[in-house]
């Protein structure tokens, strides 16, 4: 009876245990089998495999070597066991396990050995991808300020090095216990024998324990690279100081070389039975040595009593080489640096470049345009905006700033009545074309459309070839198209428009083994009972792009802010990806996440079969090399992207804002201010929701890079930490020669430059501006002020806010009623930019008169006053008054009219658009300052 339930018992383990792998084999089987097809689907079939093979044999090699060295050291033990014989043992189960482990290695060291490489080896298959970037590493032609390796080296190999020290230094230490044990084991079979322990055993231990030592030496070289990394010095400086270099660093190579010390010492103590002295010894040395390396004390008495007093002078070599490594890192070496001359005087209307910068100028905040377009041209409710991008594009023979965003399939407000299974998978399958309209807009007027309705209507002669849209930035289901049922397109006035789907996006359902398997994978059964596929049914999934991104790739960081173009082959999603590391030596993190980061690739999603094709913007990005050559079918040379495309590829907002989150701290090349901060930026902070959040960078088409041509281009603003006005402004081309390359403009430090949240309280302080507001701020009503847009035109720095009057319920469809533009103080507001401008220089001709009355200039033409004393000693004075009979009366003579007087001299050259001198003038029309950029580094 008990045999009958201990093999009842086994079953049922048997049966949970098979089940179990059963259930894992099925699942993974089923999404191989899916995940092999939607590759093939995109083209990329052998690049499934690469990765597939890759992740398998870079687990399987490493598990075979470490089964290799267990195995060898445990085959290498048992030879000397058997060197006793069994017939020398007295005790029967002491002869037993003699004889077990002389002649039944293979029945016991092999699982044993596949047992214990198998978990060892395991953060190899979860980081599989290190050991492909360690053996296909590319250099990079630069070398740390330190210890002068290539900064390759700290990309690929140090972290592969640092995750194979640390398994290796496990399987040395489980080999020298378990030899030992083993060697241990026979020593007590023996007790009370006189025979000696084997040689070859000793020799064999020996030899485990200098493994063990030398793996952990190579610990003690990587942790001094890892000095490199160490953040003890923020908030002044990020890397290795003075303590690290001078002190720590010779710790850690006494740590070293007293290890050595006391291993040989313990191998001549076992070999000899000598040496204890020098053991204690070099091991009181090296746990000295240790404690100084690894504990704060040693470094806190170097810092608190040597450095201190005098921190610069100590730290100022190893700043220099934090400057330089972050600058590098980001890619922030290239910055051109101009000053930027402001002159309060400059007449904005007669300058004939101004009305053409405000034809572009954004005045719509993105996030308000959205709820404008989901009210008016979302349509249906199975339609949504999923946000709304910024672009360029010739309207009407022009180059014009847009808004532009696509319609996308939203299911959500679907009464539950209509969310049938056919209506899901069958009739609501994709969204349909885009809206656009342009940046610029007046108040008061009603919005002007370059592209709406559906079917796609435009004004402007614009139209959009293949609108429909597939795949997006929503969370779509799984469609099966064409189908019997028919695809709605789009609505007409007297029934939906019905289409069939012509693309080669998805998988063919042509066969009852794709259903089966789309079945089990979706878990719906309806994919096999349906009637509604024909033969060229095909099921496409993995529609949101960023989903499907990360899928295919995932070893690339993405953008948030993918966008929508419009060409004449269709619409098209184009997402920037990054590649990162945290591993740049001496380089500052941002925001403890990486401190690497270049924007190595453009990806390009066709919204109607959704092709994902990947381009490399960064030649020089050493990451992106690496990935070229593991995948060598995966990554396309930018030159192949379809011109229409390239046009609109713009500079990812993301990347610039963490470039100036550096770079305003990291743009002082002396390291005495940058110690002190005397000079550290910050992006302008602005009240939100009773929060400060920092002001983001926005796009803006004017001429402010070459006066000559208006081009698209991302500004921030950048202030002094810690105040509210502006030291610079930072700019990011994003078309033609000029994309990627960064400007960056600075004040002169004496004077005044407003910043946002300065002019917010101008505005609120302007009585006019204020009684309107708050009369428009009613019951019902809710006015939002928008976006403040910084602009620089010639030799001023104009300020524009947008103001929108929406409901107050919840169904909201913002209007943009005014528009208030600024100039230091002067504050003016009106329906259009043109008139709020005209308004400004009326106002500020004023203000400039009522201060010419009440304080006279003496300018070259003014004569001076006279005193009265002056002019009764004057005899042609005194003539004068004795003819108009004034001699009891000396009167000044009045000033002149202040209308007349030249308050200002003309000066040569004055109009920003007059052509300046390339080599003395900015593109802004501002003299250059005396070059004052940073040594140059190599830069990847």
């Amino acid at each position: 009876m008990r045999n009958l339930k201990n093999w009842a018992l086994l079953l049922c383990s048997l049966i949970i245990v098979g089940g179990f792998f059963y259930l894992s084999f099925t699942f993974r089987s089923l999404d191989f089998f899916i995940d092999r097809w939607w590759f093939k689907s995109l083209g990329y079939e052998f690049y499934f495999w690469q990765r597939f093979l890759y992740k398998y044999v870079t687990f399987g090699g490493v598990i075979a070597l470490f089964f290799v060295i267990f195995f060898f050291n445990f085959w290498i033990a048992s030879r000397f066991l058997g060197s006793t014989s069994a017939s020398d043992v007295n005790q029967k189960s002491y002869r037993k396990l003699i004889q077990m482990f002389r002649s039944g290695s293979m029945k016991i060291y092999f699982p044993l050995s596949i047992i214990l490489a198998i978990p060892i080896a395991l953060p190899f298959y979860q980081q599989w991808e290190k050991g492909l970037l360690f053996l296909f590493g590319k250099a990079s032609g630069v070398k740390d300020p330190v210890f002068g390796h290539d900064i390759s080296f700290y990309l690929f190999s140090f972290p592969f090095f640092k995750l194979i020290q640390n398994e290796l230094l496990l399987i040395s230490l489980l080999l020298l216990i378990s030899i030992a044990f083993l060697y241990w084991i026979e020593r007590r079979i023996l007790k009370g024998k006189d025979q000696d322990f084997p040689a070859g055993a000793k020799i064999h231990v020996n030899l485990l324990l200098l493994f063990a030592v030398a793996i952990q030496v190579w610990g003690f070289v990587l942790q001094g690279y890892s000095l490199l990394y160490t953040d003890k010095h923020q908030p002044h400086f990020f890397g290795p100081g003075y303590t690290e270099m001078v002190i720590i660093l010779p710790l850690i190579v006494c740590s070293t070389i007293f290890f050595i010390c006391t291993a040989v010492s313990v191998v001549y103590y076992m070999a000899k039975g000598k040496g204890v002295k020098k053991i204690i010894i070099f091991g009181i040395l090296l746990v000295i040595s240790l404690l100084g390396t690894n504990s704060d004390f040693l470094s806190r008495q170097v810092e608190e009593n040597l450095i201190e007093a005098n921190a610069v002078a100590y730290e100022k070599p190893y700043i220099e080489n934090n400057i330089k490594s972050t600058l590098a890192a980001y890619d922030l070496t290239r910055i051109t640096k101009t000053r930027y001359d402001i002159e309060q005087t400059f007449n904005i209307i007669g300058n004939p470049g101004v009305r053409e910068n405000l034809r572009n100028i954004p005045v719509w905040d993105r996030t308000l345009l959205d709820d404008v377009y989901k009210q008016i041209q979302g349509i249906k409710p199975y339609y949504n905006f999923h946000g709304v991008d910024v672009g360029r594009y010739n309207v009407s023979g022009r180059y014009q700033q847009v808004y532009l965003a696509p319609r996308e399939l939203d299911l959500q407000n679907l009464p539950d009545s209509a969310r049938t299974w056919q209506s899901r998978h069958l009739q609501y399958t994709h969204g349909y074309g885009i809206v656009m309209t342009p940046a610029a807009q007046g108040g008061d007027e009603s919005m002007t459309w370059f592209l709406r309705d559906m079917p796609i209507k435009s004004d402007y002669g614009m139209q959009v070839t293949n609108p429909g849209i597939y795949y997006g930035l929503g969370q779509y289901d799984y469609a099966i198209v064409p189908n019997e049922e028919g695809e709605i397109d789009h609505p007409n006035d007297e029934a939906n428009a019905l289409i069939d789907y012509e693309g080669n996006g998805g998988i063919p359902l042509s066969s009852l083994f794709e259903k089966l398997l789309f079945a089990a994978y979706f878990q719906d059964r309806n994919i096999i009972t349906t009637t509604k596929t024909m033969e060229k049914s095909r099921i496409l999934f993995r529609r949101n792009i960023r989903d499907a991104i990360k899928v295919l790739t995932p070893f690339f960081h993405l953008d948030d802010d993918p966008y929508i173009v419009t060409t004449s082959k269709g619409l098209f999603w184009i997402q920037d990806a990054y590649t990162v590391s945290g591993l740049y030596p001496n380089a500052q993190p941002f925001e403890d996440k990486f401190n690497y980061i270049r924007n190595s690739v453009k990806i390009v999603v066709d919204a109607y079969n959704g092709s994902i094709d990947y381009y490399i913007a960064s030649k020089n990005d050493p990451i992106i090399r690496t990935y070229d050559t593991i995948y060598p079918n995966l990554l396309k040379p930018l030159d192949t992207m379809d011109s229409e495309l390239k046009q609109h590829l713009s500079y990812p907002k993301d990347l610039f804002g963490c470039q100036l989150a550096m770079y305003a701290e990291y743009h002082q090349p002396d390291p005495e201010m940058f110690y002190i901060h005397e000079d550290a930026w910050e992006l302008p902070r602005l009240s939100s929701a009773d929060q400060s959040v920092p002001m983001k960078p926005y796009h803006l088409t004017l001429n402010l890079i070459d006066p000559k041509k208006h081009e698209f281009m991302l500004l921030s603003p950048l202030s002094p930490i810690g105040r509210s006005n502006l030291s610079a402004l930072a700019i990011a081309g994003c078309d033609g020669k000029n994309y990627g390359k960064i400007f960056i403009y600075t004040f002169p430090k004496g004077i005044q430059v407003y910043g946002p949240s300065q002019i917010n309280t101008l505005i609120d302080q302007d009585t006019d501006i204020s009684q309107q507001l708050t009369l428009w701020d009613q019951a019902g009503s809710e006015v939002i002020r928008g976006r403040m847009i910084i602009l620089p035109i010639g030799k001023i720095v104009l300020y524009i806010q947008p103001v929108y009057l929406s409901s107050a319920t919840r169904l909201k469809i913002p209007e943009l009623k005014r528009l208030i533009v600024s100039q230091g103080e002067v504050v003016a507001m009106a329906a259009s930019l043109e008139e709020a401008i005209e308004s400004l220089e009326g106002k500020l001709e004023k203000r400039i008169e009522r201060q010419k009355k009440r304080f006279p200039v003496a300018t070259e033409q003014t004569a001076p006053v006279k005193t009265e004393a002056e002019n009764l000693n004057d005899p042609m004075e005194k003539q004068e008054m004795e003819k108009q009979g004034k001699d009891s009366e000396v009167t000044a003579p009045a000033p002149e009219d202040p209308e007349k007087m030249d308050v200002n001299p003309p000066v040569e050259n004055k109009d920003p658009v007059a052509e300046p001198s390339e080599d003395k003038m900015d593109t802004l029309g501002a003299e250059k300052e005396p070059s004052q950029e940073p040594e140059k580094v190599n830069t990847i």
